[in-house]
Formats: structure tokens, C-alpha cells, sequence
């Protein structure tokens, strides 16, 4: 069968990258230029095909030097195919813009093609040779289009947050930057959010609830998830399995008897409403969390604790939390981004805008009466202070979830 010989694999390969690549970047040739591209995937998957049977067949000869050339060759083709007019370029676009374009294609896909094809021979391939192609063709792409979905809407709102009403009136389709403006022109949307929005209050607020969240949840499931791993007591395991039903339970169910009590008590316009409420929703996933950490830890430590004359208590603070920092980090930081991230119960509880958290802060912004620049400011800034604490706290969050689902 022919699909089983690597220049099958190679046709294959390349034909898939190239019309990939050229989708890829003629969304970013758009997204950039603020221009429609006209889009032409035959081309580039030709190229690409011709470059995919030239490296399989000259792979154990290519040096630096000829990835090089094959770049530029695949860039020439390009041109050679649209008689010297790639994307049907007009007076508007730059000739210099569009040719690194093309050759971030050629080069990003001759990379690609190098990924799959490498170390596979032209003839028929073992099932191992085989079976390990797909999967890193499957994989390359996979990882590209999960990235290139996280990534550009991220784009497209930091973009927007830089433009001004005039620009976004004119062109919405234009989310290139302007080196060119000063810092107070290229940044005034933050600077008003600040200025004009008080958006300083929503930080705050939002800051102050879920750090308030955090410190409840982990003070009563910390004990609480210790107890259902190493004490015995009646209905214990019925207990532990009925603790994460709360999640069953959808949030709109529960927000409206909330709301009602909340009102008549005269709670609900406040931020202690939010204290209360978010951690009798935080704290049934940490004490699953933090339960199956806490099995994981050896019981004679335990034992040889009460030998000594340690308390329960004093055995939880002077070893099972040290012993389980990374577990209440990765717990703490799922806690706080619930919390700094929760929407529906902000909405449905806060009225007074000197009080709003960040989620619903930003939602009043929406309206017509705020430029839509200034929404996207928003957002960025309640998405970066989240991201910055997740990449510092990674290694932590990894270890504490890797080692809590090892033992039950």
C-alpha cells in the first residue's frame, strides 16, 4: 500500500503544513495589516508537497546552508506562482511587510516538514516508523492550533485596548500598533480606566475578596480534608464521595434563594455577601483536593507523631502542611482564581460601583456610552495579574495535583 511508504508520508506532510502556514498567516497578514489578504492554499500546498519529497530524499545531505536556500526557493515560488503579485498586493501594502510574511511562511513550514519527516526513509516504513509519523504530525499540529486559539484572541484585546475610537471606527479589522504615538496617546485607554472609571477600586476589591477566600477555604479544609484522610469516623465514605456534589448543583440554581436571603437579611449590596458565599462554593472541591494529597502521605509519620505526644492539631501545623506545600499552593491558587475570576454572583449581589469586583466592573463598561478600547483594557488588566501569579506558582500547582491523584 502506498500510504505506508515515507514518500507517501512526505507528499502528505508537506501538503498539510503548507496550506496550514498559509492559512495561518494570511490571518496574520490580516490581523496585522488591517487588510483583507486575498487567501490561495493551492499554492503553498503545491510548494509545500515539492519541498517534502526534496528533504526526504536529500535529509541525510542538508546542511545549514541548504535549509537556508530551500527557504528562499519556497519564498521565490511564491512569487513565481502569483506572477510577482503574492495576495494580490496593492499600493497599500508595504512590498517589504509582505515578503517577510511570505518567507515567515516558507521558513515556519519547512521547519514543520523537517518535524515530521525526520529520520524517515523513503521507502516502506515499519509500523513503529509509521504509527510514530502520524502521531507527531497529529501532535505538531494539535499544539499549533491550541496555541494559535489561546493566543490571538489575547491579541486582538491587547491590540484593541491600544487603539483609539477613531482608529476602531475606521477600520475594526485593523488591530496592527502604532510605534509611532507617545506613550500617554498609545496607553490612554488604561490611563483613563484609572482616571475617569475608577478601575483601581475594582482591583482592590476584587483583591481583597478572593485573598479572603483563599485564607477561609484553606483554614477549614485544610483540617477538614486531613480528617477524611486519616480519621475513621461513621459515614465516612459517603461523606468523601458527596463532597464535590455541590458542583452537580448549577450556579444559577443556588443564586437566586441566595439573592432572596441575602436581600432580607440586608447583605446582599456588600462585599461580605461574596465572603461568605464563595467559600461554601471553594471549599468542596479543596477538601477533594487536598484529601487525596494528604493520602498520599505516609501514616506512620502520623503514627510515630502520636507516639511522641503530638496532638492532631499539632500534627497537621507542624507536618502535614509543610510536608504538603505544594498541594495548598496549587489548592490556593485554584481558590483565588474562582474568586477573582467569578461572575454571576457578583452580578446578581452588587449594586453600588465603589464596591464592584473586577468581573463586574467590567461589565458595566460595556455599554455604549464607553468606548470599546476601554473594555479591552479591562480585560487585559483582570487577565495579567492572574497570569503572572499562575506562571510563578506553576511548578507548585503541577507537583500538588500530580501527587494528589496518586492515592485515594
Amino acid at each position: 500500500m502506498f500510504w505506508k511508504y515515507g514518500l507517501f508520508c512526505s507528499i502528505f506532510a508537506g501538503s498539510i503544513w503548507g496550506a496550514f502556514w498559509q492559512i495561518i498567516f494570511t490571518m496574520v497578514g490580516i490581523l496585522t495589516f488591517g487588510i483583507p489578504l486575498e487567501l490561495d492554499v493551492n499554492q503553498m500546498l503545491i510548494i509545500g508537497l515539492v519541498s517534502g519529497i526534496f528533504y526526504i530524499n536529500f535529509q541525510r545531505i542538508i546542511s545549514m546552508k541548504i535549509h537556508l536556500t530551500a527557504i528562499f526557493t519556497m519564498t521565490l515560488l511564491v512569487y513565481v506562482f502569483n506572477f510577482g503579485k503574492p495576495y494580490q498586493i496593492n499600493e497599500s501594502l508595504n512590498n517589504i511587510n509582505i515578503f517577510i510574511l511570505i518567507f515567515l511562511t516558507s521558513a515556519v513550514t519547512w521547519i514543520s516538514i523537517n518535524f515530521s519527516l525526520n529520520k524517515i526513509s523513503i521507502g516502506k516504513l515499519s509500523r513503529y516508523d509509521l504509527e510514530n509519523f502520524y502521531i507527531k504530525l497529529m501532535w505538531g499540529l494539535g499544539l499549533i492550533i491550541f496555541i494559535l486559539i489561546t493566543l490571538i484572541p489575547f491579541y486582538i484585546m491587547i491590540m484593541t485596548s491600544l487603539k483609539n475610537q477613531q482608529s476602531l471606527i475606521l477600520n475594526p479589522l485593523d488591530f496592527s500598533l502604532n510605534i509611532n504615538s507617545d506613550f500617554k496617546t498609545l496607553f490612554n485607554s488604561y490611563i483613563e480606566l484609572f482616571t475617569d472609571f475608577n478601575f483601581h477600586l475594582f482591583l482592590i476589591n476584587s483583591f481583597f475578596v478572593s485573598c479572603v477566600t483563599v485564607f477561609i477555604t484553606l483554614f477549614f479544609s485544610i483540617p477538614g480534608a486531613y480528617a477524611l484522610a486519616r480519621l475513621r469516623f461513621p459515614s465516612k465514605k459517603l461523606f468523601s464521595s458527596s463532597v464535590i456534589l455541590i458542583y452537580l448543583i448549577p450556579s444559577i440554581v443556588l443564586v437566586i434563594p441566595l439573592y432572596a436571603i441575602f436581600s432580607q437579611i440586608g447583605l446582599r449590596n456588600s462585599l461580605f455577601a461574596l465572603i461568605i458565599v464563595y467559600p461554601a462554593t471553594t471549599i468542596p472541591v479543596a477538601l477533594y483536593m487536598l484529601r487525596g494529597y494528604f493520602s498520599s502521605l505516609s501514616s506512620e509519620i502520623d503514627e510515630a507523631a502520636l507516639m511522641d505526644g503530638l496532638s492532631r492539631v499539632q500534627i497537621i501545623f507542624k507536618i502535614a502542611i509543610p510536608l504538603s506545600k505544594p498541594a495548598i499552593v496549587s489548592v490556593g491558587l485554584y481558590v483565588f482564581m474562582i474568586a477573582w475570576n467569578e461572575f454571576l454572583i457578583a452580578f446578581m449581589f452588587l449594586d453600588d460601583p465603589s464596591i464592584f469586583t473586577l468581573s463586574r466592573g467590567i461589565i458595566s463598561l460595556n455599554s455604549s456610552e464607553v468606548p470599546q478600547q476601554h473594555l479591552m483594557a479591562g480585560a487585559v488588566i483582570a487577565t495579567i495579574p492572574v497570569m503572572i501569579i499562575f506562571l510563578y506558582l506553576e511548578k507548585f500547582l503541577i507537583s500538588g495535583l500530580s501527587t494528589g491523584g496518586v492515592k485515594e
